[in-house]
């Protein structure tokens, strides 16, 4: 049974990706195949989902920061978006209702508000899917989904509370004693070393945090979440993260293919579902008008809300009790269940050109854009520099370090990890905060002194995005770029970059011609 769902996942994921969409449509895709066909899930199906849900948390974690959640335009907007939501989707509900079309004419005030408030929120998995696809968690936009995220995940903590009556057990005051084991969890993991105690220490950590919660009455995925928010300061998270990452994906096709085994639809709720897919013009107009109005940039309102206007796996908790309860049809599940699905894939192609939409749409897209902006989000201008290095990971750190040596100040670095240029500037690194790909940064940056700029950044189409804005924004200078595969230099090459390090090849190159030194 279990060479089945391998089977079907593989053949749709496979046949999606040659269409050059996201495997993980052609996944829901095979859930709903494999349960026309009659083929039952099991108990180790929901499982793998479970444990994909809880390692996705933890993770998040890890890259998360607590502070991030007390900004304003973090809070503010979620709490906003999901009340201003749902009083409209109960409207528009109520209104469909009216038409007489089918199943919205037996929902009244209460019932339509429960579906509203089901999805009012974002799905974690989708968009932490898409973010690590892109290389964009650790951008301005990607850790502003990720804080509403979480702020979503605490709205939902406290509804199941309200909704199911389960209220936590006393000892769940006890679970602030994680703060003192803190030291203890961080000698743990300085000594599970860099092999494969490394992931089996997350897994761990993550299932254990999850027990640990719904022991005490609180909703285990939290628990997993705050597990990996524990650690996120260790230097090990990273690393942790990225050992962790393959299983985690492999988990979360059990989700996927979960969410098609939910029910089967007839024409009317696949046309039902259709029309609420439809309502995520709003979903993405309601929270782009507050971002903006909140003074973050366009762009930065534009693709945050993009990525989030989508429906969370979480409605169909919220559905689920509601018929449990005998508050609506058993078939609404199955019309969020499609709804649900639909808004994944319309998002998965979407982002995927999120940012060829906003250069093509650029102008009147920043005609919404408050005229103060936050602090952080003005540019610096690097001094004196004739060399920038974008994107300070391995690679790039390794590169701008050794130019450093060579030239001084005359080398400059770029990233869009906030924390890690805070790091560098500390050690009084040249170094700024900005994302290669925002077209409004290239516009306003003075590149006329620049030289040379290296774009050290590990996926290829991201290069080629910057490339092509820097042309446009009459940089003059010469690009270079790394590539791991023969196939992404070619592509490099082919869009104006004048020099391409393959640094698999030039890698073993340098370090032969290094060694062989030691010996003539």
């Amino acid at each position: 049974m279990e060479f089945i769902w391998i089977l079907f996942a593989f053949v749709c994921g496979l046949a999606v990706k040659l269409a050059n969409l996201p495997p993980l449509i052609g996944f829901l895709f095979a859930g709903f195949l494999l349960n026309y066909l009659g083929i039952q899930p099991s108990n180790i199906l929901e499982s793998l989902a479970n444990i994909g849900i809880t390692l996705m948390l933890f993770s998040i974690g890890l890259k998360l920061h607590v502070k991030d959640l007390l900004k304003r335009e973090v809070w503010a907007s979620t709490l906003s978006h999901m009340g201003i939501w749902t009083i409209l989707f109960s409207a528009l509900a109520l209104l469909i209702g009216v038409l007489s079309l089918p199943f919205f004419g037996t929902l009244d005030l209460k019932t339509a508000a429960l579906i509203g408030f089901g999805l009012s929120f974002s799905s974690t998995v989708c968009v932490m899917k898409l973010l690590e696809e892109s290389g964009e968690l650790k951008t301005r936009h990607g850790q502003l989904a990720l804080g509403i995220l979480v702020m979503q995940d605490i709205v939902a903590v406290v509804f199941l509370v309200a909704a199911t009556g389960k209220i936590p057990s006393i000892w769940a005051l006890s679970l602030f004693a994680l703060l003192l084991v803190r030291p203890l969890i961080n000698k743990i993991l300085d000594q599970a070393g860099h092999g494969e105690m490394l992931p089996l220490t997350g897994l761990f950590l993550a299932l254990g945090g999850y027990q640990l919660f719904d022991l005490v009455g609180v909703k285990g995925d939290l628990g997993a979440l705050i597990a990996g928010i524990l650690l996120a300061s260790h230097g090990k998270a990273s690393e942790m993260n990225k050992s962790l990452m393959n299983f985690k994906d492999l988990f979360l096709i059990g989700f996927f293919l979960s969410i098609g085994f939910t029910a089967l639809p007839d024409l009317a709720m696949i046309g039902m579902s259709l029309i609420i897919t439809l309502v995520l013009l709003i979903k993405f107009a309601l929270f782009f008008g507050l971002l903006t109005k909140l003074k973050l940039r366009a762009r930065t309102s534009f693709l945050s809300s993009l990525i989030l206007s989508n429906y969370s796996e979480f409605g169909l908790i919220v559905v689920s009790l509601s018929v449990a309860n005998g508050w609506l049809a058993k078939e609404w599940l199955v019309i969020l269940a499609l709804a649900v699905s639909f808004s994944f894939v319309i998002t998965s192609i979407l982002y995927r050109q999120s940012h060829r939409l906003y250069q093509t749409n650029k102008d009147t897209i920043r005609r919404y854009e408050s005229s103060g902006c936050l602090p952080e989000d003005i540019f610096s201008q690097p001094q004196d520099a004739r060399i920038l290095v974008v994107g300070l990971g391995r690679v790039g750190r390794g590169a701008f370090e050794s130019l450093k040596n060579l030239v001084g100040n005359g080398v400059a670095g770029m990233d869009a990890d906030r924390n890690r240029i805070k790091k560098m500037q500390d050690n009084n690194d040249n170094v700024f905060y900005g994302d290669g790909e925002d077209a409004d940064l290239w516009e306003r940056l003075d590149t006329s002194n620049i030289q040379l700029i290296m774009l050290a950044l590990p996926i290829a189409e991201d290069s080629t995005n910057i490339a092509i804005q820097l042309r446009k924004a009459n940089y003059q200078g010469q690009i270079a770029a790394i590539a791991r595969y023969q196939d992404e230099r070619e592509e490099l090459l082919s869009a104006g970059i004048d020099n391409v390090f393959n640094f698999y090849t030039e890698a073993g190159t340098g370090f032969a011609e290094e060694s062989l030194a030691l010996i003539q």
